[in-house]
């Protein structure tokens, strides 16, 4: 049996072009390194790009590898044993972005002594996946957010998300109409409120901003509301009829059922690090098809590109589309070792040939 002989972490800062927040000018990556008992080596990453960045290199540095150091070396069989044995420290959070460290390692390990990429591993359906232009924006002002929709226009995508929850719906209202005008009428346009409502304040909000025809509407509400988008879900359904997206901050399989089961959600949008790596995405994605639910993964585009590239089609439900926020990938920001793995240009996202990931923090 191939085991783990031994996991290295270490963090890294990456400025950021562009500051999500004046607190947010940088994000933290936590770069990890496994080798397996055949001599294989696999490079992998956690990331969070505000909180607890520490905690998560504590984890890797000491809980996990004294747990997962003698066990299964192979991508997926140890995923379970480790997430049960770190469940005194939380079922989420903290504890699956760590394990994400650890098993996109292993990912990037079999796929090398494999000789393969992650697709080629996955035996990818699809070449190309259509990406969309994204933003930390809310705190733009309406010029700079209409020349950013601009730039998005320029570059070639065909959908944009942008940030609303401003104080007063009606400016955010504004700010939708200028984005609108930019984008014409066959571009689709999502809005993400990132929790920032209450059920009341989200439905009379979404009667107001259904005038731009949002293609979903993401994070209306806290994250882990499942009440909550539960009835807002039921109240959309006999009003506007906006897709509810969410997914960013639930971290484990169960959460994702739960509220597929619920139908609090129609699309969902797993971080595959925040819910510990590959191997629960995988499950997710799988859960997603069963309840005929659009799989669009959040942020990381190196990755989650791969991924997208990746998942099955499933007859019915749109493709999985890749989130590219502006000037915020890991290559366009300069923190890779190689040749970033993906490139995407024209709206939509291609791969670079690779083996592995393709994902070294230089």
């Amino acid at each position: 049996m191939i085991t783990i002989r031994s996991l290295d972490a270490r963090l890294v800062r990456v400025p950021l072009t562009r500051p999500w927040a004046a607190d947010v000018t940088s994000v933290g990556v936590i770069a990890t390194h496994v080798v397996r008992s055949d001599g294989a080596e696999g490079w992998g990453f956690s990331w969070t790009p505000q909180i607890g960045a520490e905690a998560v290199l504590a984890l890797l540095q000491h809980d996990i590898p004294r747990f997962a150091v003698g066990g299964p070396g192979e991508p997926g069989e140890g995923w379970l044993p480790a997430w049960r044995h770190l469940h005194e420290a939380g079922g989420g959070g903290l504890t699956t972005i760590a394990l994400a460290g650890l098993d996109l390692a292993l990912w990037d390990a079999a796929c090398r002594s494999d000789g393969s990429s992650l697709t080629g591993f996955l035996r990818a359906p699809r070449t190309r996946a259509r990406a969309y232009g994204s933003g930390v924006n809310l705190h733009y002002s309406a010029d700079e957010l209409v020349a950013q929709t601009q730039r998005w226009v320029d570059a070639g995508f065909d959908a944009v998300k942008v940030k609303v929850g401003k104080p007063d719906v009606a400016e955010d209202l504004d700010r939708l109409r200028a984005v609108r005008e930019v984008l014409g009428p066959d571009r689709a346009l999502m809005i993400d409120a990132n929790q920032r409502w209450e059920l009341d304040r989200a439905t009379a909000s979404l009667e107001v901003l259904a005038e731009v025809s949002p293609a979903w509407i993401e994070e209306p509400l806290r994250a882990d509301d499942l009440y909550g988008h539960t009835e807002l879900a039921r109240r959309l359904t006999s009003s506007s009829g906006i897709p509810i997206a969410l997914g960013e901050n639930l971290h484990t399989v169960y959460r994702f059922d739960e509220f597929l089961r619920a139908g609090a959600v129609q699309i969902v949008q797993p971080n595959v690090v925040r819910v510990g790596g590959i191997t629960p995405f995988l499950g997710i994605a799988a859960i997603a098809a069963e309840y005929g639910a659009a799989l669009h993964p959040h942020l990381l585009p190196e990755l989650s590109g791969q991924l997208a590239l990746s998942l099955r089609p499933v007859p019915g439900v749109a493709e999985p589309m890749v989130e590219d926020v502006e000037d915020a990938g890991f290559g366009a920001l300069g923190a890779l070792a190689d040749p970033s793995p993906v490139s995407i240009s024209d709206g939509a996202l291609t791969e670079v040939p690779h083996v592995g990931l393709g994902i070294r923090f230089s």
